[in-house]
């Protein structure tokens, strides 16, 4: 396998179809379905990566079960604070999760994304695709970086996944669970 080849799986790829309101999210990682599904199940470890790097995260809220809900908020070093919120439609074990994803503030911006987790022989790759209301809400969302945060996560979650992630004082390590 070339160089470029393998760098080129742990590069988020993050397409919008001009004729529709989705955004289309494509990753690999060098580890199990189970591990990665348990990195976007299990609240501890989903507060490790989801996220820009230069924001904090509190959840408090994050029940991914079918049926379930979740609230969480990202804050700026000045105290701005971001809230998202959704439910789990659907959240079936090690292969795909389907949820709501909203803004807090924003009435009209409800997403719905479907995550599905593809077992490559020892990787993963991590599809989502996000539908908003309008082509209009689409391009908000990439106008406002969303790309930068997404990206930002993944690599987070590689470092996680890995037992690279470098401390970060306001986010709990919790390594010893993705390990297994």
């Amino acid at each position: 396998m070339s160089t470029t080849k393998a760098n080129r799986r742990h590069e988020t790829q993050i397409m919008a179809d001009p004729a529709l309101p989705t955004i289309l999210i494509i990753r690999e990682f060098d580890a199990s379905p189970g591990r990665v599904f348990r990195a976007y199940t299990d609240p501890d470890l989903v507060v490790q990566w989801l996220g820009p790097r230069r924001l904090t995260m509190r959840i408090d809220e994050y029940d991914a079960r079918s049926g379930g809900s979740y609230r969480y908020v990202h804050r700026e070093d000045d105290g701005t604070e971001y809230g998202f919120r959704g439910v789990f439609h659907e959240v079936r074990l090690n292969e795909r999760i389907v949820q709501t994803f909203a803004l807090d503030g924003f009435r009209d911006g409800v997403s719905l994304e479907t995550t599905v987790f593809e077992d490559l022989g020892g990787r993963t790759r991590v599809t989502t695709k996000s539908v908003m209301d309008s082509i209009e809400a689409r391009d908000s969302m990439i106008k406002s970086g969303m790309q930068r945060g997404v990206r930002e996560g993944h690599e987070r979650l590689d470092e996680l996944l890995s037992g690279r992630q470098n401390g970060n004082a306001d986010r709990r390590t919790e390594m010893e669970g993705l390990r297994s």
